[in-house]
């Protein structure tokens, strides 16, 4: 499906001195305001960057112990565009256990690559949870049927948040919101984030996972571990596009989709390793999201292709929405200047 490219803001170089690195706290990012159509078109320049080669996305390292009870992410990257240079850090501890009793801290550092000097350390919180639907509201605006109209968001946590707002920046079309979630809490913040940025739409709550999904052109699966929903891919529409970002959709969507799109190959097989198939194997991916994105590779072939989509977090777009961050935390002057090398 087609749709209006974003143009993002250009973004000037920012950055410190070489004895102190600002610190940007999770209250001083909350305080930012920053529009969806901006967090859009900074997401897909950065995309975009990548699939010119101007910038670098290694794969991610990863560190789980044994009983799975936490796992660590490193990612390092360069953005071409900005000549930012960044690490990331993830640990989440607890995923034998109920969301109440997870502990989840994420950080990013940015370095100016022109002046060698830092720009940031910030927490990125906030930065995974506007990239990610916005990565899945880009891939559906490249992948869903034309004509799309219906979309399901499974999960109401972090990610789910804002699934519906970012789809209705990219697809405005669409005219049946459906959510299924189990949490009061979750459903209820689902509907305040729709509220806010779309005052005249609201969300319908599903109970019955496989009518919705039969209803849906659009799926985005953002739920946690620990659902008991799985979509199977018999439940699905022709032409209907699935997106993974958490959990919700069985494997079957997966193998069984006539095609299959990720923001990265290489990541899926390091994250996704629970849509295995009873072999322990992944099929093949037919395209990767940047190349999609510029137009090198087709998101879509057919009105009736079932299209699985895996949405896994590439730093260099991070890179360039906590640069973003940084740019319009500078400006007002946000931040703690901490003498780390002095």
């Amino acid at each position: 499906m087609t749709g209006t490219s974003i143009t993002a803001p250009a973004d000037p170089l920012i950055s410190g001195d070489d004895q102190h690195l600002r610190i940007l706290t999770t209250t001083d990012l909350a305080g930012i305001d920053i529009s969806l159509s901006d967090v859009v078109a900074t997401v897909e320049g950065a995309y975009r960057t990548l699939h010119a080669g101007r910038s670098d996305n290694p794969r991610k390292l990863t560190v789980k112990p044994p009983d799975g009870h936490s796992v660590s992410y490193a990612m390092l990257g360069r953005d071409g565009s900005r000549d930012v240079v960044a690490i990331k850090t993830s640990y989440k501890h607890g995923l034998d256990k109920g969301r109440a009793d997870q502990h989840y801290y994420t950080a990013l550092t940015l370095y100016d690559d022109v002046t060698g000097l830092p720009v940031a350390m910030m927490d990125c919180a906030r930065i995974g949870s506007l990239r990610t639907p916005a990565v899945s509201a880009l891939l559906a605006r490249a992948c869903a049927a034309p004509g799309a109209r219906s979309a399901l968001v499974i999960g109401t946590g972090t990610q789910g948040r804002l699934a519906l707002p970012f789809l209705l920046t990219t697809l405005p079309e669409l005219d049946r919101l459906m959510l299924s979630g189990t949490h009061p809490e979750g459903i209820a913040a689902v509907r305040e984030r729709l509220h806010a940025h779309f005052p005249d739409r609201d969300v319908e709550i599903v109970t019955d996972l496989r009518a919705a999904a039969a209803d849906a052109d659009v799926v985005v699966a953002t739920a946690g571990a620990h659902t008991p929903a799985a979509v199977e891919a018999d439940w699905l529409r022709p032409g209907a596009l699935s997106v993974l970002v958490g959990h919700g959709l069985a494997p079957s969507t997966l193998h069984r989709a006539d095609r299959v799109i990720a923001t990265s190959e290489a990541q899926m097989h390091i994250t996704g390793t629970d849509m295995a198939d009873a072999d322990g194997q992944l099929p093949a991916v037919d395209a990767e999201f940047p190349s999609v994105l510029a137009g090198a590779s087709a998101g879509r072939r057919s009105a009736q292709e079932r299209i699985f989509a895996y949405n896994s977090g590439l730093v260099v777009t991070d890179i360039a929405l906590g640069h973003r961050f940084a740019q319009l935390a500078l400006a007002q002057g946000l931040g703690t200047e901490v003498p780390l090398w002095q």
